[in-house]
């Protein structure tokens, strides 16, 4: 883990740092409650009241030109890029000052190819955050990033080049910021030099159309409790609030809010933390159930990996709180069968279901046929002689207790008692679980 400070030239950059791409600021590392952030957090990242800590057309200038050709395609790589999506991918990007010494992914520029390295970037360094809040370019050298991946808990930093150990480095205080449920429309920042002063930056915005807020200006605990994760995170952050939670990892966005602190209704400054507690037994936003063997999905993607729609692009993934997402079962449980057999909607009710497949295993020895008892005797669910009762439904998953084993079975001879076997068909015996091999089928006679 390499430490880059803040002001401090990179050893092999993308971009010559004297070329005024970016301008760092001398910012001490403020507290996070936890290791994680989401991206949309209120404060998290800062500004400034004057021009735009990151020159974004410039650096598109540097990537279009023919001479930086190879760069452009390196660079692009290192994002998931195509070079000809450059231009477009700068204008989603939002300039911001780092509040906190945070990890990410960095990329040198070595023999012609983008090469990637764990680093501790310094409060103080101005990046572009993408719509999800996550770090995407540092801003001074145009060098992409990309989510931490690592475990915060064991790094291991160097500082070494030129990087000398900052005044205030706390290892405990270290960030890594994880995308935002959503993509988001706005950040709301702190201005480092008066942080009574809010700044509102439209994403994808330099500073131009950015509005002043008070963040003195209490804010009042919204009811959560029965809300999911994710919506409990969306509301909060309109209100200026950040959320920490029980637990070393983030829940996920359909887990059960069961408690917040401080409660509903207590009033905070901007920026302040609300401690959300969530059930045990989550599932999914919208409700669903996840199905077994898969992860919860957030509206947003995960740091890391990249990020599958660009609302979800945030290596400490708050960057823009994706929209909920619910998973289900695909299909409905028939009822009264076995737990995890779907039931078969294919065929309307009352036809009988196609012959099982045939799995070239051998079929089980017929057995007799136990006499027909008089209804309500135990043991048996055929009807009596000359009963007219119609023979039960049947489903593709297995055949009736009674009834024939296949469609494929000739009709009973005219006058014959219904319920009565086929002459060539071979009964299913009732014992015979639903999961067993396929029965003999009944062969046709040629008349």
């Amino acid at each position: 883990m390499k430490a880059v400070a803040a002001g401090s030239a990179s050893l092999a950059p993308f971009f010559d740092e004297r070329g005024g791409l970016g301008r760092d600021a001398d910012v001490r590392s403020r507290p996070a409650h936890g290791g994680l952030q989401q991206g949309d957090t209120p404060g998290l990242y800062g500004g400034t009241g004057e021009a735009a800590s990151c020159d974004v057309g410039r650096l598109k200038r540097y990537l279009a030109e023919p001479r930086n050709d190879r760069k452009a395609r390196a660079w692009a790589g290192a994002l998931d890029l195509r070079t000809d999506g450059i231009p477009e991918y700068l204008d989603r990007l939002t300039p911001v000052l780092l509040r906190h010494d945070t990890l990410v992914k960095n990329h040198d520029y070595k023999k012609g190819k983008a090469a990637p390295f764990n680093a501790l970037l310094q409060a103080g360094i101005a990046i572009l955050v993408d719509e999800q809040g996550l770090p995407a370019v540092k801003c001074s050298c145009g060098n992409p990033l990309r989510p931490f991946e690592g475990d915060k808990s064991r790094i291991s930093v160097s500082f070494d080049d030129g990087n000398e150990k900052w005044k205030g480095y706390d290892r405990s205080e270290v960030v890594v910021v994880r995308p935002a449920s959503r993509e988001l429309e706005r950040i709301a920042l702190v201005d480092v030099e008066d942080p009574d002063r809010g700044i509102e930056r439209p994403v994808g915005t330099t500073g131009g159309e950015d509005t002043a807020f008070d963040t003195r200006k209490r804010r009042a605990v919204p009811s959560l409790i029965g809300t999911t994760f994710g919506e409990a995170s969306r509301r909060l952050a309109g209100r200026g609030l950040a959320v920490a939670y029980d637990g070393e990892d983030v829940p996920p966005d359909g887990a059960r809010v069961s408690a917040s602190d401080p409660a509903a209704g207590a009033g905070l400054r901007f920026g302040a933390h609300v401690t959300l507690s969530v059930a045990e037994d989550t599932g999914t936003s919208g409700g669903g159930t996840t199905p077994p063997g898969s992860e919860p999905s957030r509206e947003t993607r995960s740091p890391g990996s990249p990020v599958p729609s660009r609302e979800t692009k945030v290596p400490g993934s708050p960057s823009s709180s994706p929209s909920a997402s619910s998973f289900g079962p695909t299909k409905s449980e028939r009822p009264g069968s076995p737990s995890g057999v779907p039931a078969d909607t294919s065929a309307p009710a009352g036809s009988i279901a196609p012959p099982p497949p045939d799995t070239g295993s051998a079929p089980p020895p017929p057995r007799p046929t136990p006499p027909p008892t008089h209804p309500g005797t135990p043991g048996t669910g055929s009807p009596p002689p000359g009963s007219t009762a119609s023979p039960p439904r049947t489903t593709a998953s297995s055949p009736p207790a009674g009834g024939p084993v296949t469609s494929s079975a000739p009709p009973p001879p005219t006058g014959a008692p219904a319920g009565s076997a086929p002459a060539t068909g071979v009964p299913a015996t009732p014992e015979a679980p639903a999961t067993s091999a396929p029965a003999e089928r009944p062969r046709r006679t040629r008349e």
